[in-house]
């Protein structure tokens, strides 16, 4: 109902929960590119930068559990008989 109505541009009362958040996150995307900021926004920022640091520091874990997986990833495949299941006769 929610979907319908956003899509639509008819509010009814499910729609509005979601309304507010999308208009919150334009109102954070518009203070992220100009100088206007508020409160809220201020915390998204400060996320932001954050975040930008951390990547680094966990990439290192990432990259082993890569490694880990590739590794298990290496095995043979088996050869499965089909039971002539297409008229395969060997």
């Amino acid at each position: 109902m929610a979907a319908i109505s956003l899509a639509s541009g008819y509010l009814t009362k499910p729609a509005i929960p979601h309304l507010l958040a999308n208009s919150f996150k334009n109102l954070a995307a518009v203070s992220f590119v100009t100088d206007y900021s508020f409160k809220q926004a201020d915390k998204l920022k400060e996320a932001a930068k954050n975040a930008a640091k951390a990547p680094a520091a966990s990439a290192g874990k990432a990259a082993k559990v890569v490694e880990e997986k590739e590794e298990k990833k290496e095995e043979e495949a088996a050869d499965v008989d089909m039971g002539n299941m297409f008229g395969d006769e060997y």
